[in-house]
């Protein structure tokens, strides 16, 4: 994610977090945690909830987000908790991995950048999963329409079974999707996938 709204909103709902010990895992977060192991990149980990978890199950973690308050976080808890975990304060605009993993997250994260810098960033997290490696990627698709936390200029809602279908020759270990209500009598719709690269 890069400096603009999207972080911005990201940032005031992460303080409160921090402030209020609000530090469990999402749903999303709950899937993906069974399928890490070794070498594990978290794309936009936020607060680091999985993250952390990863590194405490044995995990060598890369953490990578747009929050300052977000890495801090992490930091300081890997630190206090002696854990293989390294934060970084990038933006998700502009970075790109440079290593290889042996599992790959990105979780709510590749909606918030324009459509061809999604993609492309996408494109770069398949890429550096290893041969027998497991990626989790989870995104906003078409149909949501609470809109609060996108930059107008910088999102992009996927397609409807775009995800999966970006996985050809992948197996697909988990896919599936979820409705959320939001205010306003909005929504959010997220589609989810869970695959592993042919080794």
């Amino acid at each position: 994610m890069s400096a603009h709204r999207s972080v911005d909103f990201f940032d005031a709902q992460f303080r409160r977090q921090v402030g209020d010990r609000d530090f469990r895992l999402n749903p999303f977060e709950e899937l993906a945690l069974p399928h890490l192991h070794g070498d594990v990149l978290d794309v936009g980990c936020g607060l680091g909830n999985l993250a952390l978890e990863a590194a405490r199950r044995g995990c060598r973690v890369l953490a990578v987000d747009a929050s300052s308050t977000a890495v801090e976080r992490v930091r300081a808890d890997a630190k206090r908790l002696a854990l293989p975990l390294e934060a970084v304060e990038a933006s998700l605009a502009s970075w790109n991995p440079v290593a290889r993993y042996d599992s790959i997250t990105c979780i709510g994260v590749l909606m918030f950048l324009r459509g061809e810098r999604a993609l492309e960033l996408f494109g770069t997290i398949r890429d550096a999963v290893r041969p027998g490696g497991t990626a989790v990627v989870n995104v906003l698709v078409e149909g949501t329409t609470f809109m609060d936390m996108f930059d107008p200029e910088e999102h992009y809602l996927f397609g409807r079974g775009e995800l999966a279908r970006s996985f050809a020759g992948w197996e697909l270990v988990a896919e599936r999707s979820d409705s959320f209500a939001a205010p306003r009598e909005t929504r959010k719709e997220f589609e989810t996938v869970i695959a592993r690269k042919p080794p």
